[in-house]
């Protein structure tokens, strides 16, 4: 029943119902996108496996660059916030004059 699982007529109404679905002229733009990712994603990964960086110890953080990073001192203390001193109230806005937008 399913000697070949994918026939040549197959393909072909594969391909039609792609240009039907997405058109002509966006097909190959994607096409390249997902070259472009496949690329990063290859070159990520083979990033990854020569990377190869030991864990970092008890109290230590892992850096960007595979380094190991000592933890930040703690912050000082803030001066006081100050008051902000009282708004003025806003002037009612005049209504718009009828047959004329309000600017």
């Amino acid at each position: 029943m399913l000697r070949n699982g994918l026939e040549p007529w197959h393909l072909l109404v594969m391909v039609a119902v792609l240009v039907l679905l997405f058109g002509s002229k966006k097909l190959p733009e994607m096409a390249r996108g997902l070259g472009k990712s496949m690329r990063i994603l290859k070159a990520e990964t083979a990033a990854m496996r020569e990377a190869d960086v030991p864990a970092p110890g008890p109290g230590e953080q892992a850096g960007t660059t595979g380094e190991a990073v000592k933890p930040a001192e703690p912050v000082k203390a803030a001066e006081p916030v100050r008051t902000v001193e009282a708004v003025k109230p806003v002037e009612a806005v005049k209504p718009a004059e009828p047959g004329r937008r309000p600017v």
